[in-house]
Order: C-alpha cells, then structure tokens, then sequence
C-alpha cells in the first residue's frame, strides 16, 4: 500500500509540479500557481466592490484620516513599482479605501492593488512610518501572489487526500477513515504552515517596500508590540495560520539591516502621528 501511494503521490506531484511554478525574486522560494493571475485579479477586484459596497462598511472621507492614507500608500505603490515586483505592480490597477470602523484592526490589499484601511488599525499604527509597515506587509500579499498559491495549495491538498482515500479503498482500508486522516494531515502539516511562511515572507518583503518608500523600518517591531499588547486569546503558533508576535519581533529584528540598506527618508519629511480615533482599542 505505501508503494502504491508513493507512486500516486509522485505522479500528482509532478502533475501539479507541470502546471506552473514561480520564485519569489527576494526569497528565492518556488512558488506552485494553478491559477492564473488575470482572475487572481478579477477574483479581488469582485471581492473588492463587495466590501465598498457593504453597508457595515462605510467609507471615511475626513481628510485628516483618508489624505495619511493615501499620502502612505502612494509612496508604497511608488516603491512596489520600483522592486522586483515592477512588473506585477505596473499591472495593478491601484485603489485606497478608507473605512470608517474605529472597532476593527485591520487593512489588507486585495490581488490587483486594491487597498482598505480601517480607521481602528490607527492607534496601533500609531503613525505615518507604522502602517507604512502595515501596508508593506499586506501589498506584498498581492504582490506575491499568496492568495493564488494559498488556493493552488487547497488544490493540491484535495487532490492528494482524494488519491489517498482511492488507494487506501483498493487496500481494504476505511476511505473515510484514510480521508480524515489526509485531511488532518495537509491542514496541520501542509497549509497552516504556508500559511504562516506567507506572514513571515510578507513581513521581510513589506519590511523592506516600506524603507525603500522612505519609512523608518524600525517602526515595524514597535507596531508589533503594539500588536502584542492589544491583541489576546490568539492560537498556539502550531495552530495559527500567522506566527506569533515574539516571532514576528525577532524575524524583523534579523531582516534590520537588509531594510536598512534600502532605507533613505526624504529630507525635511517629518513622520506625522495618525489621527484619534472615536472608539480607541
């Protein structure tokens, strides 16, 4: 039985291997994608309109929290333009929401460049340099194209526990069983885990996008910090999809100097503090 799911796993693998792979020009980390960009993009740009036009979301249009915004994350696309994503990022076709939720920690940036700031990742951004880190991070998402590896991923996941359950049924085994199993297995031992080297490449990339755009990368671990300290009942690493704070400080910490390097704040450009919000955390 082994040989016979070995066999079966090598040729789905190499089946999946054929149908496309990219690198990650900072990482070097080959990348599986089966599904193409153009409806990565279109997928996002749906996703996108969806939350613009969900009631529970409304936008802001208080200049002194939309003008920090998008002052920000005009110098981020500027500099995505400019790294060894320029060709993906010259792609996009850019959009910067502000939401106005004060209760909601949280920004993302969907593939095709479509950005969303809630007003409530303020106060743990705390200024222009913090959620300059914070955007870096989530553009590098689409910029490398996680979403599209994430589902590629979930593809190659069904497809190997369905040739398990197929094997272990020609065996005399419990399919249902062999299929449980299979399904633990690519969660804890095959997703979760990329999932959490997305979070961890994402901050190295974002880390670095954010000093090329001119902002202090030290402000990255302090917003982690920050992060530490407001955020409570998160999984054990093991079972988390993002790594844990203490291991997000020491990654940037490591990646410091390489940020370093890319680092050279326009002159006389001061870091502002983000506005206050009406419901702070």
């Amino acid at each position: 039985m082994r040989r016979d799911l070995g066999r079966l796993s090598v040729l789905v693998g190499c089946a999946l291997a054929l149908l496309a792979c990219q690198t990650n020009p900072y990482t070097g980390r080959s990348q599986l994608m089966v599904i193409p960009a153009s409806q990565e993009m279109k997928m996002g740009a749906q996703a996108y309109q969806q939350v613009l036009h969900d009631p529970k979301t409304p936008q802001s249009h208080d200049p002194r929290e939309v003008e920090p915004v998008k002052r920000i994350a005009a110098r981020i696309i500027d500099a995505a333009k400019k790294s060894k994503y320029a060709d993906m990022a010259n792609t996009f076709e850019w959009e910067v929401t502000v939401i106005k939720d004060d209760k909601t920690m949280n920004a993302f940036a969907l593939p095709g460049g479509k950005i969303a700031v809630y007003t409530g990742i303020f106060p743990v951004a705390k200024n222009e340099a913090g959620l300059a880190a914070i955007l870096g991070h989530e553009v590098t998402h689409a910029l490398a194209r996680h979403g599209g590896e994430r589902m590629s991923q979930g593809l190659a996941a069904q497809v190997g526990v369905a040739a398990l359950s197929i094997g272990a049924a020609s065996q005399g085994y419990d399919p249902q069983m062999a299929a449980l199993a299979g399904g633990l297995l690519a969660n804890y031992g095959f997703i979760l885990p990329y999932s959490r080297q997305h979070e961890s490449e994402a901050d190295h990339i974002g880390l670095l996008l954010a000093a090329q755009a001119g902002y202090d990368p030290h402000e990255a671990v302090r917003v982690w910090e920050r992060m530490e300290q407001v955020s409570k009942g998160h999984p054990p690493e093991f079972l988390s999809t993002h790594p844990g704070h203490g291991t997000r400080i020491k990654q940037l910490e490591k990646w410091m100097p390489e940020a370093l390097s890319y680092y050279h704040p326009p002159p006389g450009v001061q870091v502002a503090d983000l506005p206050p919000v009406t419901s702070p955390r």
